[in-house]
């Protein structure tokens, strides 16, 4: 730390008591000066040679025949005072970067100038900071901070401006010319022999140095450093976050302690809210996260808000499932969350929409080599995001089936070749809602598509006695299908009529093409529970068997063994599938086929049979 030695005499003041200080020596004091609580016996001569205001002071005590005088409002107090006294006289003061600010205050207070006495106070006191202080980083700071509590003195003689250029000069230097002392504890350096080694100064070296001003101080110093333009948004960004893990207890964890300083806390996040860099990517989506659980915490402005969000849509692609976890102190995630959630999704749609609706493609182009248009990889990425949240979410029993629905369909459109996440999280809300009615167990099944399901999938599904029937029978042609497609086919072939006919709605995609059905369509009827697991047993025959015909001797092409799969999963399915299932199924509809008793009978035979007349006339029921 810098300092400057003023006087050379020794210090004879002295105290009698807490609220008197006088000078010892031979000739007795002729003056007392209140300063606040403090009197002071000094004597006219040394102060009136360098002191402007109290010669004037002085001279209207002696009209009034009184030898005290006031000096309340004097910035500093007795302690500032007391150092003005002190050069007055000749003796020995230091001051540093902690006392130089009211010193000045205080002379400037006295009017201390060059006019009454060469080499005064003010002036020594402007040599000192100009070619010690403001050339020391942490020194400015120091003095930065002190600058507050002299408001507004320090506004009026632009130490603060003085300070803020200082700083801000410093940070925006060429890192190759630092070489001042700076705090930089976020990174350890690295060791060799258990010797640091020594490291290039990093760009963001000034950061954690000023997280220790307020966040008035703050706001304007990173202001300032911005107006330089040689700082680059993500380095004010990595400030902005340090400054909110050091000032905002909780940040880190993403949950606001309540019991501190609402209003102070609140202060900080909406001024860094403010204080975010324009560019795209400057800071993380986490980051931006963690400001919009403070921001809901601390119930900061509705602004504040919609600009937070704002931010987060245009990166939500980034963001984690822990993320999106918005916690309460006692670390339960709260039901709110979720409202967020689809507020972020929102914005990220609207976004979206908003900056690929441009009619010049040369325009667009621009745009999107700025980094301000989603490309459909983003799509995916928010898509997986939410089925991952969808799923953290359903562990809680108190979530409503309609707000998981509205969320997952808002991301139903973002094509994605698997739909195994939105799977896990149907499974975790069945598995944690086993309450829920048929109605609201068709609707949620209704968002998966069982074509994008992968193989494992696929065999949790069948196994899976929280799905309903219809689902199952899906996953199960489905799987089957795929099993007899050609390796190196990029697409699943479309189904025959033979096994469309026995699918829900005649569809083995996605059941949201079903509207129409009613409840009992979707139950897992009991009965059918044996049947089902028979024809698991017959299928997984089955790809044993094709897998032979496909690599035999015989020379059978995929196409036949195909055809033959198909055949025999739909004579299986009707001849395991019991009349009593089928009756309930088909209830209702007020069509009858014109062979039923055949089509419904357990014999095997009959069941061959119809499937080799295959009449065109028969009509069909959509489950």
């Amino acid at each position: 730390m810098k300092f400057m030695k003023l006087g050379s005499k020794p210090d004879s003041f002295q105290s009698d008591g807490d609220n008197v200080r006088y000078v010892a020596t031979e000739l007795a004091t002729d003056v007392v000066i209140n300063v606040g609580d403090v009197k002071f016996h000094l004597h006219k001569y040394p102060l009136l040679s360098k002191s402007v205001r109290l010669q004037k002071l002085v001279a209207v005590s002696n009209e009034e025949n009184n030898d005290e005088i006031f000096l309340y409002d004097i910035p500093g107090g007795p302690a500032a005072f007391e150092i003005c006294a002190k050069f007055c006289y000749g003796m020995t003061v230091i001051l540093n970067a902690y006392n130089v600010v009211a010193a000045r205050c205080a002379a400037e207070y006295l009017e201390m100038y060059e006019t009454i006495d060469k080499g005064n106070l003010i002036y020594k006191i402007e040599v000192f900071l100009n070619s010690s202080i403001f050339r020391s980083w942490k020194d400015s700071i120091i003095v930065l901070q002190t600058t507050k509590t002299f408001l507004p003195w320090t506004e009026e003689l632009k130490v603060v401006s003085h300070c803020l250029d200082s700083i801000a000069c410093k940070a925006s230097i060429d890192t190759s010319k630092v070489e001042w002392s700076y705090t930089y504890n976020r990174r350890n350096l690295p060791t060799e022999n258990g010797v640091r080694k020594q490291q290039s100064v990093p760009k963001d070296w000034w950061v954690e140095d000023l997280c220790e001003l307020q966040i008035d101080l703050y706001k304007r110093i990173i202001t300032t450093i911005r107006t330089k333009g040689k700082i680059s948004g993500d380095v004010i960004g990595e400030a902005l976050k340090a400054y909110a893990l050091r000032r905002l207890p909780g940040f880190s964890k993403g949950i606001m302690i309540q019991n501190g300083d609402v209003v102070k806390n609140r202060s900080v996040v909406e001024t860094l809210i403010w204080l975010l860099p324009t560019e795209k990517g400057s800071v993380s989506c986490s980051f931006l996260l963690g400001l919009l659980h403070a921001v809901t915490a601390l119930q900061c402005g509705e602004m504040e808000r919609k600009e937070v969000i704002r931010r987060i849509g245009q990166q939500l692609e980034e963001a984690t499932v822990a993320d999106l976890c918005f916690h309460t102190p006692g670390g339960e995630t709260t039901m709110y969350g979720i409202d967020i959630v689809k507020n972020l999704v929102e914005e990220f749609i609207k976004q979206e929409k908003s900056l690929t609706d441009f009619h010049d493609p040369n325009e667009f182009q621009a745009i999107q080599s700025l980094g301000f248009v989603s490309d459909a990889s983003s799509k995916v990425k928010v898509a997986k995001l939410i089925d991952g949240y969808l799923a953290g979410i359903s562990r809680d029993p108190n979530l409503p089936l309609s707000k998981f629905v509205e969320l997952a369909q808002m991301v139903s459109d973002f094509s994605r070749l698997s739909h195994d996440g939105l799977y896990r999280a149907i499974d975790m809300f069945l598995k944690e809602h086993p309450g829920i009615s048929k109605s609201e167990r068709k609707r949620i099944c209704r968002l998966m598509d069982c074509k994008k399901l992968s193989v494992e999938a696929c065999k949790h599904a069948v196994q899976n006695e929280r799905l309903p029937l219809r689902v199952v029978v899906q996953v199960l042609f489905f799987e089957q299908v795929r099993a007899t497609t050609p390796s190196g086919s990029s697409s699943t072939p479309d189904l025959p009529g033979s096994i469309t006919a026995l699918l829900p709605g005649g569809s083995y995609g996605s059941s949201r093409s079903t509207t129409t059905n009613t409840e009992e369509d979707w139950d897992v009827v009991p009965t059918a529970q044996q049947a089902l697991k028979a024809l698991k047993g017959e299928l997984a025959t089955l790809r044993l068997r094709d897998g032979g015909v496909g690599g035999g001797s015989d020379g059978y092409s995929d196409a036949s063994a195909k055809t033959n799969a198909e055949k025999l999963v739909s004579n299986k399915l009707r001849g395991l599938i019991s009349s009593k299932v089928f009756s309930k199924l088909w209830s209702g509809q007020g069509r009858h086929c014109e062979n039923s008793s055949s089509e419904t009978s357990d014999s095997p035979a009959s069941t061959n049979a119809e499937e080799t007349k295959s009449t065109p006339s028969r009509s069909r029921r959509h489950f």
